[in-house]
């Protein structure tokens, strides 16, 4: 026994060089790594080794000198009371003298199970060493303890990106090659991620590079939308989004944003953020041209027109042209007054009914229109006018603003009406369901704006003499009216148009609202028109 285990630590010294580079973790999952000391899973083998060879050592001399005994009295047919093992007598259990019995041949064939696996143990240690220290990691006990270090946690840094928009078929410059590091206007290397959360949660995020930003509103640490507050910087700002938007996972062509052409630069992104855009990533050059001169109403003057549409602008020109070959446009204002549709509901058609009948008497025009225009110095009622539909009840507000389109103010003077109409007139229990439900109609084609009017409603007229329409238009003045009927009346009408009585009125007015800041999507309503021509003998 001492012998083959003192062998042991031989064998574990042996294979130290071996056991001493495996990769291993502690029960907690923590890297470790050991010193000059052996290292800990061959200490474990040591034992592991001394146990196995102290068992095959115990099985062997107890049946392998009988095993040897049972075969010689095989062979000579001698006595083997003369032994100097009486005790294991092959001939004491059942069988005739010189024949080994069944118990002998159970231990012999337990003995050769033992070795085998003693065996294949030792084969394991030696040509699968990682194999059997994870095996014993699993069943050895835990040892007394060596000198261990723990190996340092890898500090997670903000990795540098390139935050700049480089113009393409250019050489890169210094700068923008200290960009592509990360050091954007700042010399200092990546900070680790609780050094950028810290400088931000002290309110310090200008401080922290491009590409630290970039991470930190990848992370959403930083909230997308409030880079501008976050930097004090808009023209930063919107260059850090267009790097998030260009590195966030999980959205089709994210990544080409960044390097497109969509210019950010030189432009007062001051004048935008909480004004007229959130979450900005450039702005859209369009060009603006103007149409023109025109007279109206006496007064000759520019168009200005936004457009990428070729010839638009030329076109419109040349009309203007023609127009002023007669003496101009004159006009007349048909119509001034802006509209909201609230909806309100009631329990049952009978309160809604009652709200009704009031709001359309003398005396709720009154009330109503002195709410509304207490809460402005230019928004002035004109009247309201009421829709039942069920238990629901529709007030179309119809408003003159002043030289505003005037939405904002007239939706708080409504907003007033509707407080003072549940409040001091008895209908409490009105329910406002939507301060818009529809009925104004706002952006939308409807014929109830085509007939009312919603906004200004004008009417213009113009004479253009007959040598200007074949000299400017290139047609004849019976040729025109011809035109005019058989495309933007009777085609029109075909079509179900309502208010596109007109050739391309929506071109113009588009182009003229882009160059002018105004509201795109009210191009729905204010190009609705009819163009109307006939043939006129001066006398």
């Amino acid at each position: 026994m001492e012998s083959q285990a003192s062998a042991a630590p031989k064998m574990g010294r042996v294979m130290r060089p071996w056991i001493q580079s495996w990769p291993s973790e502690d029960r907690v999952g923590t890297p470790m790594q050991s010193t000059n000391a052996p290292s800990w899973q061959a200490r474990r083998s040591i034992p592991a080794l001394a146990v196995g060879a102290a068992v095959c050592l115990a099985a062997s001399m107890i049946t392998v000198p009988r095993t040897v005994l049972a075969t010689a009295s095989n062979v000579q047919q001698r006595n083997m009371t003369t032994m100097p093992y009486p005790l294991m007598d092959p001939t004491m259990s059942m069988g005739y003298p010189g024949q080994p019995s069944k118990m002998t041949n159970i231990l012999y064939g337990l003995n050769t199970l033992i070795l085998t696996a003693f065996l294949g143990m030792a084969a394991v240690m030696i040509y699968a060493p990682k194999q059997f220290s994870i095996v014993m990691n699993k069943l050895a006990p835990q040892l007394p303890s060596e000198k261990i270090v723990e190996v340092e946690k890898t500090v997670e840094r903000i990795k540098p990106v390139n935050c700049t928009c480089q113009d393409r078929g250019k050489a890169i410059t210094a700068d923008q090659e200290e960009a592509s590091q990360g050091y954007i206007g700042d010399k200092h290397p990546p900070s680790t991620f609780d050094e950028c959360v810290k400088l931000y949660e002290e309110k310090r995020a200008h401080e922290l590079n491009d590409s630290e930003l970039v991470e930190m509103t990848l992370r959403r640490i930083i909230p997308f939308h409030a880079l501008e507050k976050t930097l004090a910087d808009p023209t930063r700002a919107v260059r850090i989004r267009r790097a998030v938007v260009s590195r966030t996972p999980g959205v089709h062509h994210e990544s080409t944003l960044e390097g497109s052409l969509l210019p950010f630069e030189d432009y007062d992104f001051g004048r935008v953020f909480g004004s007229c855009a959130e979450n900005v990533i450039g702005y859209m050059p369009i060009p603006v041209g103007v149409a023109g001169p025109i007279i109206i109403d006496g007064v000759s003057v520019f168009l200005p027109m936004s457009t990428t549409e070729g010839a638009l602008i030329a076109s419109t020109s040349r009309g203007a042209k023609a127009l002023n070959g007669g003496g101009g446009v004159t006009t007349v204002v048909t119509g001034n007054g802006m509209t909201r549709a609230p909806v309100v509901s009631f329990a049952d058609v009978k309160r809604a009914g009652a709200a009704k009948d009031f709001i359309d008497s003398p005396e709720g025009q009154e009330v109503v229109k002195k709410a509304f225009d207490s809460t402005s110095r230019f928004g002035r009622l004109q009247r309201v006018t009421t829709k039942l539909a069920g238990s629901s009840l529709y007030l179309r507000f119809k408003a003159t603003t002043g030289d505003a389109m005037g939405m904002n103010m007239i939706s708080k003077g409504v907003q007033e009406a509707l407080t003072v109409l549940s409040r001091d007139c008895g209908f409490g229990d009105m329910n406002i369901v939507s301060l818009s439900g529809n009925f104004c109609t706002d952006k939308k084609p409807a014929p109830i704006n085509w007939i009312d009017g919603r906004g200004k409603g004008i009417v213009a007229e113009a004479t253009v003499p007959k040598e200007i329409v074949e000299g400017t238009l290139k047609c004849t003045v019976d040729g025109l009216c011809k035109l005019n009927i058989s495309k933007n009346l009777v085609g029109s009408a075909l079509a179900g148009s309502v208010g596109g009585n007109n050739a391309h009125a929506a071109n113009m007015v588009a182009a003229i609202f882009l160059a002018t800041g105004q509201d795109p999507a009210q191009v729905i309503g204010s190009s609705n028109c009819m163009t109307l021509m006939e043939p006129y003998v001066l006398r």
